[in-house]
């Protein structure tokens, strides 16, 4: 098969494989799922061709003859540091797939393969390496509760170019006046950068399934979420624990669903997650500053003791601040270690987001 014309645009894959049933295979799927290819069965010669071609992904097999996959993994490394590879083969063993995965392949695939997971291997590797947008969906029960849990998370996800929208599933009438909350809520979300939808669910007495669920269930298909972020099971409020059991629900074909801490969480909150929030944290607080309403009486809202929890769960990784989360389910690249690029918010800012 000779290598296939490709567009400037275009992704080309090259495909490392002496199986001739197997290279066509490979070839065809990926051709007609509009990627460009270039097949090799020496390695060599793959190694050659990106020495002086472009090429956005390699994907080779890993019994070749003159070199395995592994070393022509090494080698290509050598050449592209940042090139992706997928390697796979028909007589995997649990070692070689650790060697292979700290060798630095993005992937490691069992044969016979289906068009679909090659596909969609092919996909993730070249969305995790290009740093692809994600369509992130953040929900909470109240106005402000997913400020305290990802507030500085979701800064990290605007500044990457992420999609970011908060799902607020109460008004918060039980702590103020619904119509003050929802302005508030409306403020914090524009200082954080994310879009906000508002439902009209009773603070308090937030039901575990019916419309909860579809209320989720609707947000889910318009965004389509990448990640999900949402109340733990570990809360003594019964609102969050009904939202987080909505959400498995409602959220089951997305692929990364995180659970944040809340004021009320339990001790057997168990974060395994944790996200480097040092350049967010100012505009966190002026989005947790937003809901003045609730500050002056909120002693958990207070400055220091935020400051003080982001600090604490800092200290399980390099970083001054860290936000905290539950794994409930990650089938894919793990959230991003955010490192936001804009600088900290400055006191006018804060005042010019925030009216008197």
């Amino acid at each position: 098969m000779t290598p296939m014309a490709h567009s400037e645009d275009q992704a080309t894959v090259f495909v490392v494989e002496d199986d001739a049933d197997a290279a066509r295979f490979a070839c065809r799927a990926l051709e007609n799922s509009g990627y460009a290819t270039s097949l090799f069965s020496d390695p060599d010669a793959a190694l050659a061709a990106l020495d002086r071609s472009r090429c956005s992904l390699l994907l080779s097999d890993v019994r070749l003859p003159g070199m395995t996959g592994l070393e022509l993994l090494s080698q290509a490394r050598q050449l592209h540091p940042s090139l992706p590879i997928v390697l796979m083969t028909a007589f995997a063993t649990l070692n070689d797939t650790i060697v292979a995965l700290r060798n630095g392949a993005d992937d490691y695939l069992l044969k016979p393969l289906t068009v679909d997971v090659l596909v969609s291997t092919v996909n993730a590797a070249l969305d995790s390496r290009r740093g692809a947008q994600h369509r992130v969906l953040a929900i909470g029960a109240h106005p402000d509760d997913v400020e305290i849990g990802v507030g500085a998370t979701l800064v990290g996800h605007v500044e990457r170019g992420d999609d970011v929208t908060i799902l607020t599933l109460t008004r918060g009438e039980s702590g103020g006046l619904a119509v003050e909350r929802e302005t508030e809520a409306h403020r914090a979300a524009k200082i954080l950068g994310a879009k906000l939808i508002l439902g009209g669910l009773p603070d308090t007495r937030v039901p575990m399934n019916g419309p909860t669920v579809a209320l989720i269930e609707e947000a889910v298909q318009r965004i389509a979420p990448t990640i999900v972020y949402t109340h733990s099971s570990h809360d003594v409020h019964q609102d969050h624990r009904s939202v987080h059991q909505a959400s498995l629900v409602a959220c089951r074909s997305v692929p990364q669903l995180y659970s944040y801490q809340s004021p009320s969480a339990t001790v057997d909150f168990a974060p395994r997650r944790f996200v480097p929030v040092d350049q967010a944290i100012d505009r966190k607080l002026a989005a947790i500053a937003a809901y003045r309403t609730q500050v002056t009486k909120c002693s958990y809202l207070a400055e220091d003791f935020l400051l003080a929890t982001t600090r604490y769960w800092g200290r399980f990784i390099q970083a001054e601040h860290a936000e905290p989360l539950e794994i409930v389910r990650e089938l894919a690249q793990p959230v991003p270690d955010y490192r936001p690029v804009r600088p900290s918010i400055s006191p006018k800012e804060i005042d010019q987001h925030v009216p008197s």
